[in-house]
């Protein structure tokens, strides 16, 4: 074969290997492009068209209505400050026990590793319901307090905008710690010697070098979470309509459930608000975290994270570490394992020990609805999980390779971050109820919808674990014969296994715990266990939801463990 016979052989090859990524770009994008457009074109139309005698026309009047409603005001500003207050919460608590966790000598770090692993399993719902239980008039706390001094009041009136401050501060905490606990232990200790070198104290250190540098990574974190609490909806609906707090989330609900027939068409509106206001935070989020490698501190220099010697103050430390672990596990634990155990709920005194009984965790057992759940449960979360992350694979693969027009792929993949739950739902409630596709009210609506959900996350672990990839092995592959597919399903993928199997496991149990979306989709045959146990404290069956929630937690906490070990030995937590 000569020269230009062999040239013309390598041409058609590499043509052939180009025009086989563009169709499977083309492919990708068009499946991402049917889960995430349709929802958000639904939600915007129903949100501007209005049926009257004439047919459908463009209106603006729901917004105009909205606007003009001083409720959905107080309900924006309410959500403010109960987004900037939990955010400050989670931050002070998570941030702390990161910086003494990963940065000093403090004693109970794997305790404290423990507690937050143990958080991971534990369902919103269920931790919402049992700081209600704790807090509540009739709850130990305030019982205690009134008997102590003679009063007849509350010490902490649970319900109202500190209460729900306080619940979602602690839920968002653990996230805090893993995700803040990483860029401390990665930091680069030389600027910190250098200055206590110079004379500078403890404190001086740390307020004057490793805060700085640390400032990007601290308000990114605090916009992320700003943005997830202004989107929640767990704790505004058990903790803010009982004390009438609103929110936006709460207002869109209430749109869906509290109006027969629901008001879709304000709900649609109120959703795109919602939206806007959320993809205006995200913008400035994507603007703080752009430039962040200015203030990186790792380099290919090897360094050892050096550890503050906390001298006297290390057993204050430790009780500090300990309190963390009381208050994100222990007491929570404790009364929902006491509410279990009551044929109906009273505060923990010694009368109320003889009608201790085993007769809720029966009940939950012998229950065939349960099983239903389960099996529900477990279902969506498994199929949500296992289609994200194969499609998030071969996009993150297309991207970092730089497929023609991939880029598309990236956007289509992380555009979903813009949608609260409760908006996807009533965008993906529009979408099925004007396409003559007979899924709505079972569990495919609810995994159609969560796998548009959590297409981001799936894209940030397939992404971080593509990147480490060479592409030496794939052209090796190529020169080999190999076309573009068999070297992904051959090397990439495999190599690909630690970062997919992590995301796997973190969006199951995401799926498993999660309420806004499935508490709009579901049907009467497609609940899941966060609805049900949303139903159970609806309808005041605190001590089966309390059995119900511990059996179920205790599996999703080992679940919660096999994800923490498999991330942790990837590198997707400890780097």
């Amino acid at each position: 074969m000569t020269d230009i016979e062999m040239a013309t052989t390598e041409r058609r090859s590499f043509l052939a290997r180009l025009d086989q990524k563009r169709l499977f770009v083309f492919a990708a994008g068009s499946i991402l492009a049917l889960l995430v457009l349709p929802p958000l074109y639904f939600l915007v139309t129903g949100a501007i068209t209005v049926e009257d005698a004439n047919g459908a026309r463009f209106s603006l009047e729901r917004f105009a209505m909205l606007i003009a409603q001083r409720g959905i005001l107080t309900s924006t500003w309410n959500s403010f400050v109960f987004a900037v207050g939990s955010a400050v919460l989670a931050l002070a608590i998570g941030g702390l026990a990161a910086w003494l966790v990963e940065r000093t000598n403090a004693p109970l770090k794997s305790l404290t590793y423990l507690t937050n692993v143990i958080a991971l399993g534990t369902p919103y719902v269920l931790y919402t319901s049992a700081w209600l239980l704790l807090l509540a008039r009739s709850g130990p706390i305030n019982t205690w307090y009134r008997q102590l001094s003679g009063e007849t009041g509350v010490l902490i009136n649970v319900y109202g905008m500190g209460g729900m401050i306080l619940i979602e501060g602690l839920l968002w905490s653990p996230l805090v710690f893993l995700l803040l606990g990483a860029t401390l232990r990665n930091f680069n200790p030389a600027l910190e010697e250098a200055a206590r070198m110079s004379g500078a104290t403890t404190w001086g250190t740390i307020r004057r070098i490793t805060l700085p540098l640390s400032a990007p990574a601290i308000l990114a974190l605090a916009m992320l979470v700003f943005i997830r609490t202004v989107e929640a909806f767990e704790v505004p609906a058990l903790v803010g309509l009982p004390g009438r707090v609103h929110v936006l989330t709460t207002d869109i609900y209430e749109m869906m459930h509290r109006t027969m027939p629901p008001d879709i068409g304000s709900a649609s509106a109120l959703s795109v608000i919602l939206l806007v206001i959320v993809a205006i935070l995200l913008f400035w989020y994507a603007r703080m975290t752009r430039n962040a490698e200015k203030f990186a501190t790792v380099t290919g220099k090897s360094f050892r994270p050096n550890q503050i010697d906390l001298g006297a103050w290390r057993p204050v430390a430790g009780f500090a570490l300990a309190f963390y672990f009381l208050l994100l596990i222990v007491l929570p634990a404790f009364i929902l394992v006491w509410a279990s155990l009551l044929p109906f709920y009273q505060t923990f005194r010694s009368q109320a020990f003889p009608l201790l009984t085993l007769d809720n965790y029966r009940a939950v057992f012998n229950s065939p609805r349960y099983i239903t759940l389960v099996i529900n449960t477990l279902g969506i979360a498994f199929v949500s999980a296992t289609v994200v992350m194969l499609l998030t694979a071969v996009s993150a693969w297309l991207v970092v390779r730089k497929a023609p027009g991939a880029r598309v792929l990236d956007n289509l993949g992380t555009a979903p971050l813009v949608f609260p739950g409760l908006v996807l739902g009533v965008g993906v409630m529009q979408f099925f109820l004007h396409v003559p596709i007979g899924i709505y009210g079972t569990i495919w609506i609810i995994i159609w919808a969560f796998v548009i959900n959590y297409l981001p996350y799936g894209v940030r672990y397939s992404y971080a674990g593509m990147i480490q990839l060479h592409r030496e092995l794939e052209e090796a592959a190529a020169a080999a014969g190999a076309t573009p597919l068999t070297g992904f399903r051959r090397i990439v993928f495999p190599l690909l296994a630690p970062s997919l199997i992590a995301g796997w496991l973190f969006i199951f149990l995401l799926a498993t715990r999660v309420l806004s979306l499935p508490v709009l989709l579901s049907g009467p045959s497609s609940q899941t266990m966060a609805v049900a146990m949303f139903d159970l404290w609806g309808n005041g069956q605190g001590p089966e939801l309390a059995a119900l929630g511990l059996i179920w937690s205790l599996a999703m906490t080992c679940i919660a463990v096999i994800f923490y070990l498999v991330a942790n030995r990837g590198g997707s937590l400890r780097a």
